[in-house]
């Protein structure tokens, strides 16, 4: 039998170092702590990978990708007004499967007003009148926008509120804003490639009872170029993963904190 110790030392090999858990079944859920509804751990992105004109040719790969992800039992999906036309084209092609979907985007200006006016936005460019997860977005003017996430989670407008970054230099601010503030989610960098978040702000995430989204799983691609040029190593198997991706992912979610990764993506 693969264990902890085998899994650290041939990874360390490849240039990697994680911990890895065996997780087999594709429909692994954890539960968001402040109010126990499950999510599947593997969600998506929409950074870039969204951000596509307005022809049915150019989309039709994004209306596959969320078919396919609603089939395989994904829910999440988040996106954010900083991604282009990343939410309008979210609103478009998610609309067959939109009820099944886990909605998440974000607030991203300063000022109280200008971002009322933004979520507003937000919410006609995804077709809806409600979201799952509104987030501030990289912190910017946090202070200003979590009043109004609270009042509209109130009114019920969104259903989870949270913050975001995903640079190391941020964890500092992060960290006290996890203290001080009741939050739902934080989404934060996580992967095989930057651990900085293990130290501190996972722990204290589920000290404090926050669900944990992992942006940045493949390190915004580096980890992927780096390993697919190496075979997968045949232990692979043991931990029912296939590819590289599925070794990196699996990382990521078996930290007990991780409530789901959001890998970029815009094809099936």
């Amino acid at each position: 039998m693969i264990t902890r110790r085998d899994v650290l030392r041939l990874l360390a090999a490849a240039a990697v170092a994680p911990r890895l858990d065996a997780a087999p079944s594709p429909l692994l859920k954890r539960r968001i702590p402040s109010s126990g509804e499950e999510l599947p751990v593997i969600g998506v992105g929409t950074w870039r990978t969204f951000d596509v004109g307005l022809s049915a040719e150019e989309r039709a790969p994004l209306v596959a990708a969320m078919r396919e992800l609603v089939v395989q039992g994904g829910r999440v999906v988040d996106s954010s007004p900083m991604y282009g036309r990343s939410e309008e084209v979210l609103g478009a092609v998610a609309e067959p499967v939109r009820a099944r979907l886990f909605l998440a985007t974000k607030v991203w200006t300063g000022g109280r007003e200008a971002g009322i006016a933004q979520m507003n936005a937000s919410l006609r460019k995804l077709r809806t009148s409600s979201v799952d997860l509104m987030q501030v977005h990289n912190l910017l003017d946090v202070a200003a926008h979590l009043p109004t996430l609270r009042k509209w989670k109130e009114a019920g407008r969104i259903r989870y509120i949270g913050i975001t970054h995903y640079t190391s230099s941020a964890y500092g601010e992060v960290e006290a804003l996890l203290r001080r503030e009741r939050l739902d989610f934080l989404q934060i960098n996580y992967s095989a490639a930057e651990r900085e978040a293990e130290a501190r702000l996972l722990p204290l995430a589920r000290e404090r009872g926050v669900a944990v989204i992992a942006n940045r799983p493949f390190a915004e691609g580096a980890l992927l170029r780096r390993l697919m040029a190496q075979p997968l190593p045949a232990w692979a198997a043991e931990i029912d993963c296939r590819s590289w991706a599925q070794l990196l992912l699996k990382f990521v979610v078996s930290h007990p904190a991780i409530t789901c990764a959001i890998p970029g993506t815009g094809k099936v």
